[in-house]
C-alpha cells in the first residue's frame, strides 16, 4: 500500500467514526458496509464476533 493510499484509509476512517459520533444509526450501516465487504473475502465473520463477544464477558 502506498503513503498516498494509507493517508486516504485514514481520512475514510476519521470521516466514519465522525459519522458514528454524530449519529449512532451510523453504526449500523458502517458494520452493514464492512461486513459484506469482509463477506466478498471469504473473511470467517462470525469467528470475529463471537471473540469479540466472548472478551466483553
Amino acid at each position: 500500500m502506498s503513503e498516498e493510499e494509507m493517508k486516504q484509509n485514514l481520512i475514510d476512517k476519521y470521516t466514519d467514526l465522525l459519522r458514528i459520533k454524530i449519529n449512532q444509526n451510523e453504526l449500523d450501516v458502517q458494520l452493514a458496509v464492512i461486513k459484506a465487504k469482509l463477506s466478498s473475502y471469504n473473511i470467517d465473520i462470525k469467528s470475529i464476533e463471537e471473540a469479540v463477544t466472548h472478551s466483553k464477558s
